[in-house]
């Protein structure tokens, strides 16, 4: 099975779970699929009530929580500012403190390698979808940048599905695509750019724009990406 093939299984795995069971069950799959040490999604809800699941082992996650590593963390302080994916290299690692914590962390086998998914919820929820291994900096380059779109798919369906946990969290009211919208956002998510999907559709960039930012609106989405993934997990579009 191609690499494409196992990503949609266990995205199709994840819209249909209804246990957080199965949650912790994906990722771990998913951290097989890519041959990385970690994959860990963690988020804060709306009444601020934490949950997660990932493949960190204990003893750090313990230790974490002990020394509130929380405070000091510069992935969680970084992207709270932020609303993109990151590298942990771009984040300021320049404290004592957070020097420290890096060295603990890759004693623990975080990994000296990270790249990070920023997700906002609808009503305050924040999240982070991350990505972790050992490696040098060129060999984590060339996964990233094969991985990237694919990383932040999986990060936005790991969202959608946790939110459904959220207690009393009212449904979304489904929003119909176009059939123009759906064909755009279809061709998106088998990785066309915007001009072979212009092309395709024998239609201008522009008006490609349109469909695009037509279709985000309806799906409540963030950016295009975010909004391929939505289309994608509540089955708007097939791949």
């Amino acid at each position: 099975m191609t690499l494409d093939a196992q990503i949609v299984a266990l995205l199709e795995r994840l819209e249909q779970s209804d246990t957080l069971e199965v949650l912790q069950n994906v990722i771990e799959a998913f951290c097989e699929v890519f041959a990385v040490e970690h994959m860990i999604y963690h988020w804060v809800d709306s009444a601020g009530d934490q949950y997660g699941c990932g493949t960190y082992a204990p003893a750090w996650r313990q230790r974490y929580i002990e020394q509130n590593y929380l405070r000091v963390d510069p992935v969680v302080i970084g992207c709270y500012q932020r609303f993109h994916p990151v590298e942990w290299k771009r984040l300021d690692w320049s404290s004592k403190g957070a020097r420290a914590f890096q060295a603990e962390a890759i004693a623990y086998g975080v990994g000296n390698q990270g790249f990070t998914v920023p997700i906002r919820g609808p009503n305050g929820q924040f999240a982070l979808f991350t990505v972790s291994h050992t490696c040098d900096d060129d060999a984590w380059a060339t996964f990233t940048e094969t991985h990237r779109r694919a990383l932040i798919l999986i990060a936005h369906a790991f969202n959608q599905k946790a939110l459904e946990f959220e207690p009393g969290r009212r449904p979304e009211q489904a929003r119909g695509l176009s059939p123009r919208e759906v064909d755009s956002m279809t061709l998106l998510a088998m990785g066309y750019s915007r001009a072979q999907v212009a092309e395709t559709l024998s239609i201008s960039e522009h008006t490609l724009r349109v469909y695009i930012e037509s279709a985000r609106f309806k799906l409540g989405a963030m950016n295009t990406t975010h909004a391929v993934a939505r289309a994608m997990s509540r089955g708007l579009i097939v791949v």
